[in-house]
């Protein structure tokens, strides 16, 4: 069985920031506040990693020309121009870019000029990711963020200018909610300064406190004050419903975007397509099955060693195509606006009639309790989370997913080409970038 079309879209992870944020949890290489990546502090570090993941570009199975491409990280922006367009350029000579294609870079505040701006739109970069954060000093000096309120107001009327000109084709802009101490006031007055500046996307996230990071201690330790659950869920409310006098379209639990502004990259990951993806701890997915590379330098120098000598990864190859499993395409799916139809969610990853007789009607009668509560709506055979409620409560729908596919018989995962029967993984998967 093979997967439904090629993969067009590809992520590359740039790891380099300049500090750890207290969240972040992802595999980054911080290199303190001077680095430079042309010739100063930092700068022999980024260009050694550049030369590994050039090598695992050109080492790639080909593949048909990219139709989204992402550039996240990590902090991207430290990059210099001439170093995105060299990554760029070796995506091209690989795979080809189709013409229209969307190229986003991740970018923080601060991290570069208004001429290195222009040289990167020069170079093929249409759409930036642009993580402020917060527009509050404290808030951001306590989130360990590097920029400041003023670096956030230049850099959004730089984009601003840019989309208006025609130099960028959207950008975003990126917010976090529910942090330490942060009450309904506080977050009315991000989203009517967020509004004001005019993104045509927002990307807003809940603060989630990951093991390992500072706020994991800090949290320990009882001093980290979140927010409580009530609390949390009505600014969720509060912000779906705001935005959307504003003109914004919730089209994913956590994006929102004007009309034609939606991120095309992202709707490849909740649509179930593949994407390629390049750089140390970088998920790919390009036939079906998840792959994630290791996570610190000399690990995927060793493993890129490893390619070399045995050839790629077998879940790179296009002969060893699976489709994706249905509980990965409802973990996914649900995340959208639009929902899921479980036939043809079921029917496209294999299931025979008997099969979708036999086991859907579990996982609906697991689902009819949300239906009750008003947290999913149905409409014929599509089921999807409501908004605000069901998306700021989703976490309960999708663990129902993992248990019901858990409770499945072996023989009801279809089998894969060479006939082994598979059970894949079941978190979902990350949004990259």
């Amino acid at each position: 069985m093979m997967s439904a079309l090629a993969p067009r879209s590809a992520y590359l992870h740039i790891p380099f920031c300049h500090r750890r944020c207290f969240y972040c949890d992802f595999a980054v290489v911080p290199l303190g506040d001077r680095v430079n990546a042309q010739n100063g502090p930092g700068s022999l570090t980024i260009k050694a990693y550049l030369e590994l993941i050039l090598k695992e570009i050109r080492s790639s199975p080909p593949g048909p020309p990219l139709a989204t491409i992402y550039i996240g990280g990590g902090t991207p922006s430290l990059l210099t121009p001439d170093q995105v367009r060299c990554l760029l350029d070796a995506l091209a000579d690989r795979f080809g870019v189709q013409r229209g294609a969307e190229i986003t870079l991740e970018m923080d505040p601060a991290s570069f000029s208004l001429e290195e701006l222009n040289a990167l739109v020069r170079h093929g970069v249409n759409r930036v990711s642009l993580g402020g954060q917060s527009f509050d000093d404290v808030v951001l000096a306590g989130l360990g963020r590097r920029h400041r309120r003023k670096d956030v107001l230049e850099a959004c009327h730089w984009m601003q200018r840019f989309l208006q000109d025609g130099r960028l084709r959207s950008w975003s802009l990126d917010l976090i909610r529910n942090l330490p101490n942060q009450d309904d006031e506080a977050w009315a007055d991000v989203l009517t300064q967020a509004v004001e500046l005019q993104p045509p996307h927002l990307s807003i996230y809940d603060l989630s406190v990951e093991p390992g990071t500072v706020f994991a201690r800090r949290e320990q330790q009882g001093v980290l004050m979140l927010p409580d659950e009530d609390g949390a869920a009505d600014r969720i409310a509060f912000t779906t419903q705001y935005l959307s006098d504003a003109g914004y379209c919730r089209y994913e639990i956590s994006n929102f975007s004007r009309p034609g502004h939606a991120s095309r990259h992202n709707r490849v990951y909740w649509s179930g397509a593949g994407w390629w993806a390049f750089g140390l701890g970088a998920t790919s997915a390009p036939w079906g099955e998840r792959f994630a590379r290791p996570r610190t330098r000399e690990a995927y120098a060793e493993w890129l060693n490893r390619q070399e000598l045995d050839g790629p990864h077998s879940s790179l190859l296009s002969q060893s195509a699976t489709p994706l499993s249905l509980e990965d395409r409802l973990l996914v799916g649900l995340r959208c606006r639009e929902g899921v139809d479980l036939q043809q969610q079921a029917q496209h990853c294999g299931w025979t009639a008997h099969r979708c007789s036999l086991h859907l009607p579990q996982l609906a009668e697991r689902w009819e309790q949300f239906l009750n509560q008003g947290l999913m709506e149905r409409r014929g055979g599509r089921w999807r989370l409501t908004d605000p409620l069901g998306m700021a409560l989703s976490n309960q729908i999708l663990v129902e997913v993992v248990q019901w596919w858990e409770s499945l018989p072996i023989h009801a995962d279809p089998p894969t080409r060479t006939g082994v029967l598979r059970r894949p993984e079941s978190s979902p998967p990350g949004v990259q970038g």
